[in-house]
């Protein structure tokens, strides 16, 4: 330590002596300060943190051994000096007791007070530079603590798993997540944990363990059951020197994902199909007909005609559809909501539907109170939603048979049924009742065309509204449709 920056108190009655060892100690380039008596010591003392204070043992109001105990409990660090002409061994033990560096017996030289203050300024050093360790250790501590604890809470929100093995496959760190995904009851930290894995991700992680020189990611996507898949990315966690310390492994759901590329797949194989079959009908009616080999009368020709228009119809209507749930899929779909009287577009519907109604001899029943509230909507979803609940309940409904169409405000919906007396559905058929291209195939249904779209839009613009759809059907006796559109 250095002298010039080292502070010294002296508290000492006798004035010459206490004279005589500042003006020695400034001699030596030290800083002091000097205090007569016990009180002014104490106040100097505690006022500041010196380096040094050399204490007179017998004063006449507080002794030394006061002043020792008043300054260490505020700077324990400060060295305490006992200086006194009543040598004796009980008041040395007192004096260390207390937290004394050392007892000087008076007299004593300059050289020998000199030598007990260097001294003490090398253990002051000594416990400055102790206290300076202690507290970057905790500093540190508690950095590390509180990254650990933040690591830990980063982890633990993940929705993704994460799972790290060591490099002898016993696991070290692991969120719930990854207990979820991995479909396991626990883990138990420094288990052997890869025999307890899928072999897809034993493997993956193997792959890093055996290659271990290598600084390389792999991923992999593994069926777990026929409900979850999961997509496992396995990376290398290195050591500082560039060893291999273990695996760490992000666990990811895609079982969504999978079950939309399976949709996606099925959705394009069906579309292929379904415009496949009216294109190569009109394409072998054409061909007929451009052939001059081939003699048709004048009415086979008209019959050709009128049944490749037929399959055009039908393609272009499954166009149609195909756009309006593109569209509303991606709400492109332009809309123009405003209050309106849903008994005007069942009303409109029914009259569009009154050739195939009339031709069946079916029997329709409205019933509907007038003062419905109206409801805040779009009139072209309306009335594409009753031209396939109403077109469906004409064309697969008996001959001579009914169709009651009820509309009612039922708490905060307005509800509109439409029970038909055809020919119902299967339970099997029920459930798949508004996918895609979905149409009961049965006796009834082989020669009725349908793009097998209609009813999966109606599901979809109702849901749009935050409404729902019911069905009630019994096989050979009818089918409802209860559409629950929310008021507010």
């Amino acid at each position: 330590m250095n002298n010039n920056s080292s502070e010294i108190l002296i508290v000492e009655d006798e004035k010459g002596l206490r004279t005589g060892i500042k003006k020695l100690l400034e001699g030596e380039g030290f800083v002091v300060d000097a205090a007569e008596n016990g009180t002014d010591g104490i106040a100097f003392g505690k006022a500041k943190e010196y380096d040094v204070a050399i204490l007179d043992l017998k004063m006449p109001d507080i002794d030394g051994l006061q002043v020792l105990k008043e300054i260490k409990r505020v700077h324990p660090n400060t060295i305490c000096l006992i200086a006194t002409g009543y040598a004796s061994y009980e008041n040395a033990v007192d004096s260390i007791k207390f937290g004394a560096f050392s007892y000087i017996p008076k007299p004593f030289t300059s050289e020998e007070l000199l030598e007990k203050v260097n001294e003490g300024l090398q253990r002051r050093k000594l416990l400055i530079e102790a206290e300076k360790w202690k507290k970057e250790r905790e500093t540190s501590l508690l950095e590390i603590a509180f990254e650990k604890s933040r690591l830990n809470a980063i982890i633990h929100s993940m929705t993704e798993g994460v799972l790290v093995v060591n490099k002898n496959g016993q696991a070290v760190l692991y969120n719930p997540g990854a207990l979820k995904l991995l479909q396991l009851n626990k883990i138990e930290i420094e288990d052997y944990i890869i025999e307890k894995l899928h072999p897809g991700l034993s493997e993956l992680i193997n792959l890093i363990l055996l290659k271990h020189t290598e600084q390389k990611t792999y991923s992999k996507e593994i069926i777990i059951n026929e409900r979850l898949a999961i997509e496992a990315t396995a990376s290398p966690v290195p050591h500082p020197d560039g060893t291999l310390a273990g695996v760490v492994i992000v666990i990811k759901n895609i079982t969504d994902t999978k079950k939309l590329e399976t949709l996606k797949s099925q959705f394009v194989s069906m579309v292929s199909h379904e415009l496949r079959a009216p294109m190569s009908a009109v394409y072998g009616f054409l061909q007929l007909l451009s052939d001059e080999s081939v003699k048709l009368s004048e009415e086979q020709k008209v019959n050709y005609i009128s049944r490749s228009k037929i399959r055009l119809d039908g393609l272009l209507k499954l166009v149609n559809d195909l756009l309006d749930i593109s569209r509303i899929e991606m709400k492109t779909a332009h809309r123009e909501l405003k209050d309106y009287d849903l008994i005007k577009s069942v009303k409109y519907v029914i009259e569009t539907f009154q050739n195939e109604i009339a031709k069946k001899k079916i029997q329709i029943n409205l019933n509907f109170k007038e003062d419905l509230p109206l409801l805040k909507c779009d009139e072209d979803e309306m009335n594409r939603i009753f031209t396939n609940l109403i077109g469906n309940a004409v064309k697969y409904n008996k001959e001579g048979g009914s169709l009651d169409i009820t509309i009612c405000k039922d708490e905060n919906y307005i509800v509109v049924d439409v029970k038909d007396t055809g020919i119902g559905l299967k339970p099997a058929e029920k459930e798949k009742l508004f996918q895609e291209f979905f149409r009961a195939k049965n006796e009834y249904t082989k020669n009725i065309s349908g793009t097998g779209l209609g009813l999966s839009i109606v599901k979809k613009i109702v849901d749009s509204y935050s409404g729902k759809v019911e069905v009630e059907s019994e096989y050979g006796s009818g089918t409802s449709f209860k559409i629950y559109f929310p008021l507010k």
